[in-house]
């Protein structure tokens, strides 16, 4: 089963999956915040999705910020939502700005993929803990 990442913000949602074999991350869609659980509902079964990481936006001081509270309220409501998914929030300092640095957006439709970007850059650094856990 593979691992979804989802970089949660106001306007737009990135996604990003891993392969069956939970060894790579890609970057998925980007799809609008308003749209997100019917995305889901039908990402989930055709992806076989069985862990969703959702980025948790720290502080630079590792503090919690009005973005960190909405983003833990959003998973909450999700978790709810989608019971059979296990769900973890996972620290996404920088990732939009490594996004950026991997390519920089020239147009909207570029801009959109950099959602995604950070999303597959929040799984990459998730999927190693994850090895370790299914090393045990």
């Amino acid at each position: 089963m593979k691992v979804m990442a989802l970089d949660l913000g106001d306007a737009w949602v990135g996604t990003a999956l891993t392969d069956p074999l939970r060894f790579f991350a890609k970057p998925y869609k980007t799809v609008a915040a308003a749209e997100l659980e019917t995305f889901l509902f039908d990402t989930f079964t055709k992806e076989k999705i069985s862990i969703a990481v959702v980025g948790y936006p720290k502080t630079m001081q590792g503090t919690e910020s009005d973005q960190t509270r909405l983003v833990v309220a959003t998973k909450e409501k999700l978790e709810q939502m989608f019971p059979q998914i296990q769900w973890v929030l996972w620290d996404e300092r920088l990732s939009s700005k490594q996004a950026r640095s991997v390519k920089n957006p020239k147009n909207k439709t570029e801009k959109l993929e950099q959602h995604s970007i950070a999303a597959a850059i929040i799984l990459e650094s998730y999927l190693p803990y994850l090895a370790t856990l299914q090393a045990t």
